[in-house]
């Protein structure tokens, strides 16, 4: 049995791979931050025996190496979408710790570096986010060649951040702030989709620098927020922000612990989260998505309905 070192274990992408990865006999050592906090919710992602528990500071390089004497695969989900404070930086997430694992999987002679970074971020020059996404991806290239970097396009389930968030703020506000007039595309993959790829990428030794990972439609910010208010059966008025307002929001938005709009991310809406042209996805390598947003969106929407499980869906709204 493999053995996979998965750093970033306990959020959505990380729950769905454990499952997947230990239905198919491997076994994986998942890192997180506090054991105690975090801990009964790995457990409960693969079979007993299959996964093992481990506390680590990423900042703690004694700790971190120890982890790698062991491993044979090490996977990298680890990300940020806004900064914090005790070290929790875009430059420190995205890029110092992810050359780190790549100078340790080369010293250790693993068979396979896997990491997660973004769409887009190429053409994103403004944006610090994706500029350190940028920046780790060159990094883990330069130390360890044979490292697969997949980019995602917005991953989506019923535990991510992104649609479940908007239903939430959609259900409550009477008017949502169309950004850049709603106008940004993207290519949503489900969570399902996007584990499918990595389980691809180890069991068949797929050695691609860059995959690009999408859904397989590509919608306007406008047309997802769309379908979501049909989901819920909800009508409400989508207003185009002036950019000098919608900064003037975000930059108040940011001082909250978590904020739902930073100015950073206003940036990166202004650049479409599609395919670049520059590399292969995963459907030129065999691995197509295959679930439609509006599909799985609609198979746990009723939380945000009136009625909850037992509402009834009404007509579409235009």
């Amino acid at each position: 049995m493999k053995k996979i070192l998965i750093w970033g274990g306990t959020g959505q992408i990380g729950t769905h791979l454990i499952r997947k990865l230990t239905q198919n006999n491997y076994t994986v050592t998942v890192v997180t931050r506090n054991i105690h906090q975090k801990g009964h919710i790995i457990k409960t992602q693969g079979n007993a025996g299959y996964i093992e528990i481990k506390e680590c500071s990423i900042f703690d390089e004694n700790k971190v190496r120890k982890l790698f004497e062991t491993a044979e695969i090490c996977i990298n989900l680890i990300g940020i979408l806004f900064e914090k404070k005790r070290g929790n930086t875009f430059k420190n997430i995205h890029s110092v710790f992810p050359s780190l694992l790549a100078k340790l999987c080369k010293e250790y002679k693993l068979k396979q570096f896997i990491h997660i970074s973004a769409l887009g971020i190429n053409e994103a020059l403004d944006s610090k986010y994706a500029q350190s996404k940028l920046d780790g991806e060159q990094k883990i290239l330069k130390i360890f060649p044979n490292a697969t970097i997949l980019r995602p396009s917005i991953v989506y389930s019923s535990s991510d951040n992104f649609s479940c968030n908007l239903m939430t703020l959609l259900s409550r506000l009477p008017i949502f702030p169309l950004y850049y007039y709603g106008k940004t595309k993207f290519t949503p993959i489900h969570c399902s989709d996007l584990t499918d790829l990595i389980y691809f990428v180890i069991s068949k030794k797929v050695n691609s620098n860059v995959i690009e990972c999408i859904g397989p439609e590509v919608l306007t910010f406008k047309e997802i927020l769309i379908i979501l208010l049909n989901k819920i059966n909800k009508k409400r008025l989508l207003i185009p922000f002036p950019l000098p307002l919608a900064m003037m929001t975000a930059k108040l938005f940011q001082l909250l612990p978590n904020p739902l709009l930073t100015v950073d991310q206003l940036k990166l809406l202004n650049y479409d989260n599609v395919v670049s042209g520059k590399y292969k996805t995963n459907f030129d390598i065999g691995v197509p998505s295959k679930k439609i947003f509006g599909n799985e969106v609609e198979k746990y929407s009723y939380m945000w309905r009136e009625g909850g499980e037992y509402s009834k869906k009404k007509d579409n709204i235009n």
